[in-house]
């Protein structure tokens, strides 16, 4: 497991807990968003490194 995936993990388990336990402002929020978009960027450069490919450059 990656970098990029694990912390998108422990975002979204801190997230979880949070919005349980507490009121759950804006900011915790930001961790669902944050640990979702960090999951599919790992997922996306996992699969670049698999297929040994990279997108053009513009």
């Amino acid at each position: 497991m990656d970098l990029l995936t694990l912390v998108g993990v422990v975002l979204l388990v801190f997230w979880a807990i949070a919005t349980f336990a507490l009121d759950a402002p804006g900011l915790i929020h930001a961790c669902l968003t944050l640990g979702v978009f960090l999951l599919v960027l790992g997922a996306v450069k996992r699969s670049e490194r698999a297929r040994g490919t990279r997108p053009p450059s513009r």
